[in-house]
């Protein structure tokens, strides 16, 4: 599972049926691997709500999400694990087939949730629009494999 965590001060995801919005906290882009699991769910949220990437008083990254009562935007993107190595066109055979990926995926978010942080999301398998206004920026990339950080 790889997530990319985007720190931000606004995000929106629209689409014909949803137009979901956060203000301060985390805009999440989250690829589903073929090979990920439950244990690599839970290794990156656990990870994602304790990383101090908001500054305290003194300028320093010292505070996380719940310290400043942020939310999460989570997207899917399963282009995440495309393979570019040959040609032009990706590859997405490393991804995870959407039945199974979206199953982990929802608990991914429900797992955001049990730590007290408001949630939002798109929608899975959809063409969307995200709008970010990244804060930094901060920018990072969360994989797991097999429950241990990558």
């Amino acid at each position: 599972m790889k997530v990319v965590v985007q720190r931000v001060k606004e995000a929106r995801v629209t689409n014909h049926t949803i137009d979901n919005h956060i203000n301060r906290g985390y805009c999440l882009l989250v690829g589903v691997g073929k090979d990920s699991t439950e244990r690599d769910v839970e290794a990156i949220a656990k990870k994602i709500v304790n990383a101090r990437l908001f500054e305290d008083e003194n300028s320093k990254l010292n505070l996380n999400i719940q310290q400043v009562a942020g939310q999460i935007l989570s997207v899917s993107q399963f282009t995440l694990y495309a393979d570019v190595k040959k040609g032009n066109r990706p590859g997405f055979s490393n991804s995870m087939p959407p039945d199974r990926a979206e199953a982990l995926y929802n608990q991914f978010n429900d797992t955001l949730e049990t730590y007290g942080i408001d949630v939002l999301t798109g929608e899975f398998g959809s063409d969307m629009t995200v709008d970010i206004t990244n804060d930094g920026p901060v920018t990072l990339i969360y994989e797991s494999q097999d429950g241990k950080m990558l």
